[in-house]
């Protein structure tokens, strides 16, 4: 996997668990190892500005995903084609506020929002009720399957 992290916010984060993860998910959704995406972390007003020319909705948001070869997830016996993935923008600033009313910690905010930018960038979605089911029971059972994989003896964590 090619996986391109930047740090432009300023936050201290766990660059190298995001990695972990985004490498984690692909392989968990048959994506190919030539696979490449890229994370950027940004301020509040570069996520704001992204927002308004993007999505044309003010203020600032969590997370943005920009497809770009429409790549889906494949299975155990039909592993998706290599291509570009598309970029994952976060922003740790509203992450930090969400995560504050959650009750978690922000690396647990990211997590969450890199794995369902990542699912975004592999089609799924949440504008209806039984996408949203289909996107978030994944989107939980990679998270739970990552912290499980992550904190095994002799992975990094």
């Amino acid at each position: 996997m090619s996986i391109d992290l930047l740090n432009e916010s300023g936050a201290t984060i766990d660059e190298a668990q995001l990695l972990r993860l985004v490498t984690f998910d692909l392989q968990q959704l048959f994506v190919h190892p030539d696979a490449e995406v890229s994370i950027a972390l940004v301020d509040v007003p570069a996520m704001e500005q992204l927002h308004v020319q993007w999505m044309d909705e003010p203020g600032p948001t969590d997370v943005l995903s920009f497809p770009m070869d429409e790549l889906r997830p494949g299975s155990s016996d039909r592993i998706a084609p290599p291509g570009l993935l598309g970029d994952i923008v976060l922003c740790p600033d509203v992450a930090l506020e969400q995560a504050k009313e959650a009750g978690h910690s922000l690396m647990a905010e990211l997590r969450l929002l890199t794995t369902h930018g990542l699912l975004h960038l592999l089609g799924f979605d949440h504008a209806e009720p039984a996408e949203r089911e289909e996107m978030f029971a994944l989107q939980d059972k990679l998270l739970a399957a990552f912290a499980q994989h992550d904190s095994a003896p002799g992975q990094a964590g």
